[in-house]
């Protein structure tokens, strides 16, 4: 059984891509930083080992094994920092001396559709990236794609977004780029498809779909599909950051992405040929069929992955583990107790907790948090949920973030990402018939505590009436 590398295990892509490894037959050993972000799909054990490695890091590249095969680079850094070009190239260099002690054969990467002297920072970056990599002892194979529609990805939700909430638009110049759009499903087709393919080894493609749309084009398709009536006018002038903020304000994406989109959508993003669909006899969905297929996704309640899960998405930029056990010191706590008559009803609506559902008391005051908090920079409720009864460790709720969660325990603890001058957490415990609703804050500094003093009168009308329901 060949052995592969997934890094980016617990992204967008490979979170869709590990499932396709498996039931291919190869043994994957799945790269991330953080095991507390990463839930294993139920019945991969036996063909799945999970290792905790950071590339920026030398010292934990050991946990790597000689053995493998191949691997897939799915890494990147874009919006994580403001220097996130020179990171990457380090990460590249690093992926580089950590195969050289393994007895690898190829690798796959992703990256960016490339075909313009003049790049975006970030399409700039992902050259830098491939360039390092064909330096390394291994065949290389670039898959290049531009935007990529699917349920849970980026640019699906931005579209999604700016549709489904405004009937009117202004919008920048930048709306008349083109670009070919390529469904997630058939991104994954392609990675997997090369995979151990010597046709492959040593080259690039650009993978794309059937259509090539400018992004007005793109939204107003997606107004049909859902049966929408959308105006859309194009101004000649918005600047670069003017359009960030209007990306930031409207849609969930958090600043820095905006930012980094922003950069990369005056440049056309269009596939020069189609050799791969070629080689590998592969059909692409044309763009119409992709967002159907990501609907199919959303109407079933099967949203295998989305990047709002990412790092990307949040203001958490340690691991999770670090915030697993809550301070007992120097915080501020409340803390509701409810009897529970019906203990699988109450977790059921524990499990059901924030996105579409709300917060079941008083969520009209969550969504002032929320917009406040947007306000300040951060990531304001517009995230949601990627599940709508599903947790698991790593996703996103609203403006928290889920550390830990067991329905069989009844215990779900949360971590904030709103901008606090401190940290908080939210936990539910449901035990002997009790319901153990806990908000904990560690103020940071004088600014911290005058915050909490500040909101406490709200957190008792809050809280006490979101136990309440919880238990109703």
């Amino acid at each position: 059984m060949k052995k592969v590398l997934l890094t980016g295990a617990n992204g967008y892509v490979g979170k869709r891509l590990l499932p396709e490894l498996v039931a291919l037959g190869y043994y994957v050993v799945c790269c991330v930083r953080d095991k507390q972000r990463f839930s294993l799909p139920a019945g991969m054990s036996k063909h799945v080992s999970i290792i905790e490695v950071d590339f920026l890091d030398k010292q934990s590249l050991s946990a790597i094994p000689e053995d493998i095969d191949a691997a897939y680079y799915l890494m990147h850094s874009m919006s994580t920092a403001k220097d996130y070009p020179e990171k990457e190239k380090t990460v590249a260099q690093n992926f580089n001396q950590a195969m050289a002690k393994t007895k690898i054969e190829q690798v796959i990467y992703l990256s960016g559709i490339i075909n313009e002297d003049k790049l975006s920072r970030h399409l700039a970056s992902r050259k830098a990236v491939e360039e390092i990599l064909q330096q390394g002892d291994y065949a290389l194979t670039t898959l290049r794609a531009g935007i990529i529609i699917g349920s849970g990805s980026a640019s699906f939700e931005i579209i999604r977004d700016l549709v489904e909430k405004l009937p009117v638009m202004i919008a920048p110049r930048w709306l008349l780029t083109k670009c070919q759009p390529i469904s997630i499903s058939d991104v994954v087709t392609f990675l997997q498809a090369s995979l151990f393919n010597s046709d492959t080894y040593r080259q690039h493609f650009d993978i794309g779909g059937q259509d090539i749309l400018n992004y007005k084009e793109m939204l107003v398709g997606y107004a049909q599909e859902r049966q929408l009536k959308r105006w859309i006018g194009i101004v000649p002038v918005m600047t670069a950051k003017l359009s960030s903020y209007w990306l930031y304000f409207v849609t969930s994406t958090s600043y820095p992405l905006a930012s980094a989109l922003v950069s990369s959508m005056h440049i056309d993003v269009v596939c020069q040929d189609d050799r791969l669909a070629k080689l590998l006899g592969i059909k692409p969905l044309n763009y119409q069929q992709s967002l159907a297929k990501a609907f199919q996704r959303i109407e079933g309640r099967n949203i295998v992955s989305s990047w709002k899960d990412s790092r990307v998405s949040g203001e958490l930029k340690v691991n999770l583990s670090e915030f697993l056990t809550i301070p007992q010191h120097g915080c501020f706590v409340d803390k509701q107790l409810a009897p529970v008559s019906d203990r699988e009803a109450c977790i059921y609506k524990i499990w059901s907790i924030g996105g579409d559902e709300g917060w079941y008391y008083a969520t009209w005051l969550w969504k002032v948090r929320g917009f406040i908090d947007k306000l300040f920079g951060g990531v304001g409720l517009r995230r949601g949920r990627r599940n709508k009864h599903t947790i698991n460790r790593g996703d996103a709720i609203d403006f928290w973030r889920v550390l830990y969660a067991n329905e069989d325990e009844g215990r779900l603890l949360l971590f904030a990402e709103m901008k606090l001058p401190g940290e908080a957490w939210l936990e539910f415990s449901v035990n002997e018939g009790i319901l153990e609703q806990t908000a904990t804050f560690r103020p940071r500094g004088v600014w911290g505590r005058l915050y909490w003093y500040s909101v406490s009168p709200f957190h008792l009308f809050i809280f006490k009436g979101l136990a309440r329901r919880l238990t109703a």
